[in-house]
């Protein structure tokens, strides 16, 4: 999620000689997560979770301005109104264990909100402060966008989850010229009463910073946000996705954010602050370290990150000592 600067809202192919679940379990054990041992081997959840520092926050930013913008875009042209397209809701959900529940997926960022920097510039409330409507998320060195990582794997979860039966919306599908803000991404989620939120994204910090990191809402009572009551649910829902995404893609926790323990808590995004349904971020990894964008740009590799998450939401929505 190119969220870098104050405030955002928001691996690469596997090497042969990493020893995934032993080098990812011991990573997260030496972070304080034991927890995370028994999750990856039973689906179980673990527990940890530390504010970045300063430095280490390209993490998640909802400011819009110094974003180059993603060359090439998007691959789908944009309708013709930025404002009154409903999210993309799923087709009808087929019989399964998630019969019933309804998922909502935020691509992080919108293919062509480069081309529309005064409208995503704009102010929002989003409780504790103001902040931009939206950014443009950032790229790999080579170009390959966020926005256009995002959307494939919200796509790639939206199949899985439908699979098992939930109903699925996106907060958007490439059809908008821009957006939505951040605090309509929350309102959407809201609105569709859903059970699980989660914000896909890829970070934009420096070179030699790698790994995965969730980002968990913290406890915020201050204006239009009140966190309060989803603040545990949440926290089981990234702890759940965390575990997974180890299990299914081979990721190590971030190196630069969260201790270790792949478990960031923010109080700055308005995407968190203003959601009242459990809802996460997922920084996927790293599109400016070279290694974590051969991981990003590789289909198969997203196919991995699309089931590790869509696991650790099924594994949630099932309830406490699901298997996964």
């Amino acid at each position: 999620m190119s969220y870098t600067g104050p405030g955002f809202e928001p691996s690469q192919p596997r090497r042969s000689r990493r020893r995934p679940l032993t080098v990812a379990l011991a990573a997260l054990v030496s972070g304080g997560l034991l927890g995370w041992a028994v999750y990856a081997a039973v689906g179980g959840p673990g527990d940890g979770g530390t504010s970045p520092s300063a430095s280490a926050s390209g993490t998640a930013s909802e400011t819009a301005s110094s974003r180059t913008p993603p060359p090439g875009g998007g691959d789908t042209k944009p309708s013709a109104s930025a404002t009154t397209r409903s999210p993309s809701a799923s087709a009808p959900a087929a019989s399964g264990p998630l019969e019933g529940k309804v998922v909502v997926i935020d691509p992080g960022h919108n293919p062509t909100n480069f081309q529309h920097t005064t409208e995503i510039n704009r102010q929002v409330d989003i409780g504790t402060n103001s902040k931009a409507c939206d950014t443009t998320g950032t790229t790999t060195n080579d170009g390959y966008a966020e926005a256009k990582f995002t959307l494939d794997v919200a796509h790639r979860m939206r199949t899985l989850l439908e699979e098992q039966g939930a109903t699925v919306e996106l907060t958007q599908d490439a059809d908008r010229p821009f957006g939505p803000c951040v605090d309509e991404r929350a309102r959407i989620g809201n609105e569709a009463k859903a059970d699980a939120v989660v914000s896909i994204h890829a970070d934009g910090s420096g070179t030699g910073n790698r790994g995965f990191h969730v980002i968990l809402p913290g406890a915020v009572n201050a204006g239009a946000a009140d966190t309060r009551a989803i603040v545990g649910p949440s926290r089981d829902l990234g702890e759940r996705i965390a575990g997974s995404f180890v299990r299914v893609t081979g990721s190590a926790p971030s190196n630069y954010a969260g201790a270790g323990s792949g478990l960031v808590t923010r109080k700055d995004l308005g995407g968190l602050n203003l959601s009242t349904v459990p809802k996460v971020f997922i920084e996927c990894g790293n599109m400016r370290d070279s290694k974590d964008a051969a991981l990003l740009t590789s289909g198969a590799w997203r196919q991995k990150a699309a089931q590790g998450i869509s696991d650790g939401i099924v594994s949630f929505l099932r309830g406490p000592g699901t298997p996964q």
